[in-house]
Protein backbone atom coordinates (compact mmCIF):
# COMPACT_ATOMS: atom_id res chain seq x y z
CA UNK A 1 0.00 0.00 0.00
CA UNK A 2 1.19 3.53 -0.77
CA UNK A 3 2.10 5.90 2.03
CA UNK A 4 0.90 9.46 2.63
CA UNK A 5 4.31 10.72 1.49
CA UNK A 6 3.86 8.95 -1.85
CA UNK A 7 0.88 11.20 -2.56
CA UNK A 8 1.91 14.46 -0.88
CA UNK A 9 5.09 15.23 -2.80
CA UNK A 10 4.71 18.09 -5.28
CA UNK A 11 3.39 21.37 -3.88
CA UNK A 12 0.90 23.57 -5.78
CA UNK A 13 2.65 26.77 -6.91
CA UNK A 14 0.59 29.97 -6.87
CA UNK A 15 0.86 31.96 -10.10
CA UNK A 16 2.49 35.39 -9.85
CA UNK A 17 0.80 37.96 -12.12
CA UNK A 18 3.68 40.37 -11.53
CA UNK A 19 6.01 38.08 -13.47
CA UNK A 20 3.90 37.91 -16.65
CA UNK A 21 3.02 41.06 -18.59
CA UNK A 22 -0.12 39.95 -20.44
CA UNK A 23 -1.15 43.35 -21.84
CA UNK A 24 -0.29 42.52 -25.44
CA UNK A 25 -2.06 39.15 -25.49
CA UNK A 26 -5.21 40.52 -23.80
CA UNK A 27 -5.25 43.50 -26.19
CA UNK A 28 -4.96 41.05 -29.10
CA UNK A 29 -7.92 39.07 -27.76
CA UNK A 30 -10.06 42.18 -28.19
CA UNK A 31 -9.80 41.75 -31.96
CA UNK A 32 -10.89 38.11 -31.78
CA UNK A 33 -14.36 36.74 -31.04
CA UNK A 34 -16.32 34.65 -28.54
CA UNK A 35 -14.80 34.30 -25.05
CA UNK A 36 -11.55 35.99 -26.04
CA UNK A 37 -13.32 39.27 -26.79
CA UNK A 38 -15.44 38.91 -23.63
CA UNK A 39 -12.29 38.49 -21.56
CA UNK A 40 -10.69 41.53 -23.16
CA UNK A 41 -13.72 43.66 -22.33
CA UNK A 42 -13.76 42.35 -18.75
CA UNK A 43 -10.08 43.22 -18.33
CA UNK A 44 -10.72 46.74 -19.58
CA UNK A 45 -13.70 47.15 -17.25
CA UNK A 46 -11.59 46.04 -14.29
CA UNK A 47 -8.93 48.56 -15.33
CA UNK A 48 -11.68 51.21 -15.45
CA UNK A 49 -12.77 50.33 -11.91
CA UNK A 50 -9.23 50.82 -10.65
CA UNK A 51 -8.85 54.17 -12.42
CA UNK A 52 -12.25 55.49 -11.30
CA UNK A 53 -11.41 57.68 -8.28
CA UNK A 54 -14.96 57.34 -6.91
CA UNK A 55 -15.21 53.54 -7.16
CA UNK A 56 -14.86 51.06 -4.29
CA UNK A 57 -14.05 47.57 -5.62
CA UNK A 58 -15.56 44.45 -4.07
CA UNK A 59 -14.05 41.06 -5.01
CA UNK A 60 -16.26 37.99 -4.58
CA UNK A 61 -14.75 34.51 -4.50
CA UNK A 62 -16.22 31.03 -4.82
CA UNK A 63 -14.89 27.67 -5.93
CA UNK A 64 -11.71 25.95 -4.78
CA UNK A 65 -9.44 28.47 -6.45
CA UNK A 66 -6.73 28.95 -3.80
CA UNK A 67 -5.92 25.26 -3.64
CA UNK A 68 -5.69 25.48 -7.44
CA UNK A 69 -2.95 28.12 -7.43
CA UNK A 70 -4.73 31.50 -7.49
CA UNK A 71 -4.05 32.57 -3.91
CA UNK A 72 -1.13 34.86 -4.75
CA UNK A 73 -3.29 36.63 -7.35
CA UNK A 74 -5.71 37.77 -4.64
CA UNK A 75 -2.82 38.55 -2.29
CA UNK A 76 -1.35 40.85 -4.95
CA UNK A 77 -4.71 42.56 -5.47
CA UNK A 78 -4.87 43.33 -1.75
CA UNK A 79 -1.28 44.48 -1.34
CA UNK A 80 -1.35 46.63 -4.50
CA UNK A 81 -4.61 48.45 -3.65
CA UNK A 82 -6.59 46.81 -6.47
CA UNK A 83 -9.48 45.67 -4.25
CA UNK A 84 -11.19 47.32 -1.27
CA UNK A 85 -13.29 44.50 0.23
CA UNK A 86 -13.63 40.75 -0.25
CA UNK A 87 -16.70 38.54 0.02
CA UNK A 88 -15.79 34.86 -0.04
CA UNK A 89 -16.72 31.31 0.79
CA UNK A 90 -15.35 30.08 4.09
CA UNK A 91 -13.38 27.24 2.54
CA UNK A 92 -11.24 29.67 0.57
CA UNK A 93 -10.41 31.99 3.44
CA UNK A 94 -10.06 29.46 6.25
CA UNK A 95 -9.50 25.94 4.87
CA UNK A 96 -7.13 27.19 2.16
CA UNK A 97 -5.63 30.63 2.91
CA UNK A 98 -5.52 30.46 6.73
CA UNK A 99 -4.51 26.79 6.42
CA UNK A 100 -1.46 27.75 4.36
CA UNK A 101 -0.77 30.66 6.73
CA UNK A 102 -0.25 28.05 9.45
CA UNK A 103 2.49 26.47 7.33
CA UNK A 104 0.55 23.75 5.52
CA UNK A 105 0.40 23.10 1.76
CA UNK A 106 -1.78 21.88 -1.07
CA UNK A 107 -0.31 19.24 -3.34
CA UNK A 108 -0.54 18.34 -7.02
CA UNK A 109 -2.68 15.22 -7.31
CA UNK A 110 -4.90 13.40 -9.77
CA UNK A 111 -8.59 12.58 -10.10
CA UNK A 112 -7.58 9.07 -11.23
CA UNK A 113 -6.71 7.59 -7.86
CA UNK A 114 -8.24 5.20 -5.37
CA UNK A 115 -10.29 7.48 -3.11
CA UNK A 116 -10.76 4.67 -0.59
CA UNK A 117 -6.98 4.52 -0.22
CA UNK A 118 -6.85 8.30 0.17
CA UNK A 119 -9.43 8.13 2.94
CA UNK A 120 -7.40 5.47 4.77
CA UNK A 121 -4.33 7.71 4.53
CA UNK A 122 -6.22 10.82 5.74
CA UNK A 123 -5.78 12.60 2.41
CA UNK A 124 -8.60 14.77 1.08
CA UNK A 125 -8.97 15.28 -2.68
CA UNK A 126 -10.13 18.46 -4.42
CA UNK A 127 -10.39 17.19 -8.01
CA UNK A 128 -6.67 16.99 -8.94
CA UNK A 129 -5.33 18.51 -5.71
CA UNK A 130 -4.52 16.78 -2.41
CA UNK A 131 -4.61 18.10 1.15
CA UNK A 132 -3.56 16.44 4.42
CA UNK A 133 -6.66 15.85 6.57
CA UNK A 134 -4.57 15.68 9.75
CA UNK A 135 -3.21 19.16 9.04
CA UNK A 136 -6.70 20.40 8.26
CA UNK A 137 -7.80 19.21 11.71
CA UNK A 138 -5.09 21.43 13.20
CA UNK A 139 -6.61 24.34 11.27
CA UNK A 140 -10.04 23.46 12.71
CA UNK A 141 -8.61 23.40 16.22
CA UNK A 142 -6.81 26.71 15.72
CA UNK A 143 -10.08 28.44 14.83
CA UNK A 144 -11.59 27.06 18.05
CA UNK A 145 -8.59 28.42 19.96
CA UNK A 146 -9.20 31.89 18.47
CA UNK A 147 -12.89 31.76 19.41
CA UNK A 148 -12.01 30.64 22.95
CA UNK A 149 -9.93 33.78 23.44
CA UNK A 150 -12.63 36.24 22.32
CA UNK A 151 -15.24 37.93 24.46
CA UNK A 152 -18.42 35.81 24.26
CA UNK A 153 -20.96 37.57 22.05
CA UNK A 154 -22.16 37.63 18.42
CA UNK A 155 -19.65 38.68 15.76
CA UNK A 156 -19.80 39.40 12.07
CA UNK A 157 -17.51 37.26 9.92
CA UNK A 158 -15.53 40.43 9.17
CA UNK A 159 -14.78 40.91 12.86
CA UNK A 160 -13.75 37.28 13.25
CA UNK A 161 -11.47 37.25 10.20
CA UNK A 162 -9.84 40.45 11.46
CA UNK A 163 -9.12 38.49 14.64
CA UNK A 164 -7.66 35.67 12.53
CA UNK A 165 -5.26 38.25 11.09
CA UNK A 166 -4.52 39.52 14.59
CA UNK A 167 -3.83 35.94 15.74
CA UNK A 168 -1.25 35.52 12.97
CA UNK A 169 0.29 38.88 13.83
CA UNK A 170 0.61 38.02 17.52
CA UNK A 171 2.02 34.55 16.88
CA UNK A 172 5.02 35.36 14.73
CA UNK A 173 3.16 36.17 11.52
CA UNK A 174 2.01 33.76 8.81
CA UNK A 175 4.32 30.93 7.73
CA UNK A 176 3.99 32.06 4.10
CA UNK A 177 4.52 35.40 2.38
CA UNK A 178 1.18 35.41 0.54
CA UNK A 179 -1.39 35.15 3.33
CA UNK A 180 -4.52 37.00 2.21
CA UNK A 181 -6.08 37.19 5.68
CA UNK A 182 -2.87 38.72 7.04
CA UNK A 183 -2.47 41.12 4.09
CA UNK A 184 -6.08 42.25 4.48
CA UNK A 185 -5.50 42.76 8.22
CA UNK A 186 -2.46 44.92 7.48
CA UNK A 187 -4.09 46.87 4.62
CA UNK A 188 -7.52 47.59 6.15
CA UNK A 189 -9.36 45.45 3.59
CA UNK A 190 -12.45 43.86 5.21
CA UNK A 191 -13.22 40.22 4.40
CA UNK A 192 -16.77 38.86 4.67
CA UNK A 193 -17.77 35.19 4.68
CA UNK A 194 -21.59 35.15 4.78
CA UNK A 195 -21.79 31.35 5.29
CA UNK A 196 -19.03 31.20 7.90
CA UNK A 197 -20.07 27.84 9.37
CA UNK A 198 -19.37 26.12 6.04
CA UNK A 199 -15.62 25.69 6.60
CA UNK A 200 -13.01 24.94 9.28
CA UNK A 201 -14.42 27.83 11.29
CA UNK A 202 -17.67 25.87 11.46
CA UNK A 203 -15.92 22.92 13.09
CA UNK A 204 -14.11 25.37 15.35
CA UNK A 205 -17.32 27.05 16.47
CA UNK A 206 -18.89 23.66 17.24
CA UNK A 207 -15.95 22.74 19.48
CA UNK A 208 -15.96 26.19 21.08
CA UNK A 209 -19.70 26.22 21.83
CA UNK A 210 -19.75 22.65 23.17
CA UNK A 211 -16.94 23.54 25.57
CA UNK A 212 -18.54 26.90 26.47
CA UNK A 213 -22.30 26.17 26.55
CA UNK A 214 -23.33 29.20 28.61
CA UNK A 215 -21.11 31.99 27.26
CA UNK A 216 -19.72 31.65 23.79
CA UNK A 217 -18.94 33.32 20.48
CA UNK A 218 -21.58 33.11 17.74
CA UNK A 219 -21.85 34.22 14.11
CA UNK A 220 -24.13 37.17 13.26
CA UNK A 221 -25.05 36.97 9.57
CA UNK A 222 -27.37 39.97 9.89
CA UNK A 223 -24.44 42.07 11.04
CA UNK A 224 -22.48 40.82 8.03
CA UNK A 225 -25.19 42.10 5.70
CA UNK A 226 -25.43 45.45 7.48
CA UNK A 227 -21.65 45.97 7.48
CA UNK A 228 -21.30 45.19 3.78
CA UNK A 229 -24.29 47.43 3.04
CA UNK A 230 -22.42 50.25 4.82
CA UNK A 231 -19.73 49.99 2.15
CA UNK A 232 -22.35 50.67 -0.50
CA UNK A 233 -23.78 53.58 1.48
CA UNK A 234 -20.34 55.14 2.05
CA UNK A 235 -19.11 54.74 -1.54
CA UNK A 236 -20.02 57.09 -4.35
CA UNK A 237 -19.66 54.25 -6.88
CA UNK A 238 -19.04 50.51 -6.56
CA UNK A 239 -17.66 47.83 -8.84
CA UNK A 240 -17.82 44.07 -8.34
CA UNK A 241 -15.36 41.51 -9.66
CA UNK A 242 -16.87 38.05 -9.19
CA UNK A 243 -15.09 34.71 -9.43
CA UNK A 244 -17.72 32.00 -9.54
CA UNK A 245 -21.15 32.63 -8.06
CA UNK A 246 -23.06 31.30 -5.09
CA UNK A 247 -23.62 33.11 -1.81
CA UNK A 248 -20.77 35.66 -2.20
CA UNK A 249 -22.20 36.81 -5.54
CA UNK A 250 -25.78 37.19 -4.36
CA UNK A 251 -24.79 38.71 -1.02
CA UNK A 252 -22.76 41.42 -2.77
CA UNK A 253 -25.41 42.22 -5.36
CA UNK A 254 -28.11 42.41 -2.67
CA UNK A 255 -26.42 45.28 -0.82
CA UNK A 256 -27.72 47.66 -3.49
CA UNK A 257 -31.31 46.79 -2.58
CA UNK A 258 -30.56 46.92 1.16
CA UNK A 259 -28.87 50.31 0.80
CA UNK A 260 -31.78 51.62 -1.26
CA UNK A 261 -34.17 50.64 1.54
CA UNK A 262 -32.11 52.73 3.96
CA UNK A 263 -31.34 55.68 1.70
CA UNK A 264 -33.16 56.88 -1.41
CA UNK A 265 -31.57 56.98 -4.87
CA UNK A 266 -28.74 54.52 -4.21
CA UNK A 267 -26.90 53.80 -7.44
CA UNK A 268 -26.60 50.28 -8.80
CA UNK A 269 -23.13 48.73 -8.99
CA UNK A 270 -21.55 50.80 -11.77
CA UNK A 271 -19.16 48.07 -12.89
CA UNK A 272 -19.56 44.29 -12.80
CA UNK A 273 -17.53 41.35 -14.09
CA UNK A 274 -18.19 37.67 -13.52
CA UNK A 275 -16.02 34.68 -14.42
CA UNK A 276 -18.08 31.49 -14.37
CA UNK A 277 -18.52 28.11 -16.03
CA UNK A 278 -22.11 27.74 -14.81
CA UNK A 279 -24.80 27.23 -17.45
CA UNK A 280 -27.28 30.10 -17.55
CA UNK A 281 -30.08 27.89 -18.86
CA UNK A 282 -30.82 26.20 -15.52
CA UNK A 283 -31.65 29.48 -13.79
CA UNK A 284 -29.14 28.92 -11.01
CA UNK A 285 -27.69 31.75 -8.95
CA UNK A 286 -24.11 31.07 -10.02
CA UNK A 287 -25.06 31.35 -13.70
CA UNK A 288 -27.55 34.23 -13.59
CA UNK A 289 -26.30 36.98 -15.89
CA UNK A 290 -25.41 40.50 -14.90
CA UNK A 291 -28.12 41.75 -17.25
CA UNK A 292 -30.58 39.68 -15.21
CA UNK A 293 -29.25 41.39 -12.07
CA UNK A 294 -30.08 44.72 -13.71
CA UNK A 295 -33.77 43.77 -13.70
CA UNK A 296 -33.48 43.59 -9.91
CA UNK A 297 -31.89 47.03 -9.72
CA UNK A 298 -28.50 45.65 -8.65
CA UNK A 299 -26.13 46.08 -11.60
CA UNK A 300 -25.91 48.78 -14.26
CA UNK A 301 -25.72 47.46 -17.82
CA UNK A 302 -23.24 50.07 -19.04
CA UNK A 303 -20.05 48.36 -17.84
CA UNK A 304 -20.86 44.72 -17.23
CA UNK A 305 -19.34 41.57 -18.69
CA UNK A 306 -19.84 37.84 -18.25
CA UNK A 307 -16.79 35.69 -19.02
CA UNK A 308 -17.64 32.02 -19.48
CA UNK A 309 -14.29 30.50 -18.58
CA UNK A 310 -12.64 28.52 -15.81
CA UNK A 311 -11.11 30.80 -13.19
CA UNK A 312 -7.55 29.45 -13.32
CA UNK A 313 -7.43 30.44 -17.00
CA UNK A 314 -9.25 33.77 -16.97
CA UNK A 315 -8.42 35.38 -13.63
CA UNK A 316 -4.63 35.68 -14.16
CA UNK A 317 -5.22 37.33 -17.54
CA UNK A 318 -7.77 39.87 -16.30
CA UNK A 319 -5.92 40.76 -13.12
CA UNK A 320 -2.52 40.65 -14.81
CA UNK A 321 -3.74 43.07 -17.45
CA UNK A 322 -4.92 45.57 -14.83
CA UNK A 323 -1.78 45.12 -12.75
CA UNK A 324 0.58 45.88 -15.65
CA UNK A 325 -1.62 48.79 -16.79
CA UNK A 326 -0.58 50.19 -13.38
CA UNK A 327 -3.65 52.34 -12.67
CA UNK A 328 -3.39 51.18 -9.05
CA UNK A 329 -0.22 53.22 -8.58
CA UNK A 330 -2.24 56.46 -8.53
CA UNK A 331 -5.23 55.05 -6.65
CA UNK A 332 -6.11 56.32 -3.18
CA UNK A 333 -6.62 53.67 -0.51
CA UNK A 334 -10.17 53.24 0.74
CA UNK A 335 -9.24 51.63 4.12
CA UNK A 336 -12.79 50.31 4.42
CA UNK A 337 -11.97 48.38 7.58
CA UNK A 338 -11.92 51.76 9.31
CA UNK A 339 -15.68 52.12 8.71
CA UNK A 340 -16.21 49.78 11.67
CA UNK A 341 -13.89 51.33 14.25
Amino acid sequence: MATKQDYLKEVIQHIDIKQHNVISIVDSMGKMAFSARDLNRAANIYDMMIKDKDCSIILTLAGSIFSAGLKKVVYDLVTNNMVDAIVSTGALMVDQDFFESLGFKHYIGSPYVDDNELRDLHIDRIYDTFIDEDELRICDETTAKIFNNLEPHAYSSRELLWNFGKYLDENGGPKVEDSIIYAAYKNNVPIFVPAFSDCSAGFGIVMHQVNNPDKHVSFDSGKDFLELTQIKLKSKETGIFMIGGGVPKNFTQDIVVAADMLQEDVQMHKYAIQITVADVRDGALSSSTLKEASSWGKVSQTFEQMVYAEATLAMPLITGYAYHKAGWKNRSKRNLQNLYK
